[in-house]
């Protein structure tokens, strides 16, 4: 009978094994989308709320002065999470977070389409 696991493996480190990947690899892409995804999605969430009721129409005493703070913390917050993100959605092989990452990446998209849009169409005032 031949044994199907190696006592010197881990049953879940099989596939690493087999693709001759290092571990160290998976959880770099694994931290990657871990931190890059809220990094990236939550200050995209906040920006247009920002921009809306901190600078256009400011909604507290003194909300310019904490919009000129406030968003480009979320510019800088959000340009190093799609950094994170980007990283881990293309590095090979590909795997499950490849596959979350791009996913977070179309989040991010169509977030920013929303926000952009907005945006324009409140120059134009309509």
């Amino acid at each position: 009978m031949i044994p199907l696991f190696n006592d010197s493996y881990e049953q879940d480190d099989l596939m690493i094994q087999c693709l001759n990947v290092p571990m160290t690899q998976y959880k770099e892409r694994e931290r990657a989308f871990l931190v890059g995804a809220p990094l990236a999605i939550v200050p995209a969430l906040v920006f247009l709320p920002a921009v809306m009721f901190l600078i256009v129409v400011p909604q507290v005493a003194h909300g310019r002065a904490i919009g000129l703070f406030v968003v480009p913390a979320c510019a800088l917050a959000s340009g190093f999470g799609l950094w994170k993100l980007a990283l881990s959605a293309v590095q090979k092989p590909w795997g499950i977070f490849n596959v979350l990452s791009f996913g977070a990446l179309l989040v991010l998209l169509v977030i920013a389409g929303y926000t952009g849009l907005f945006l324009a169409l409140m120059t134009l005032k309509l």
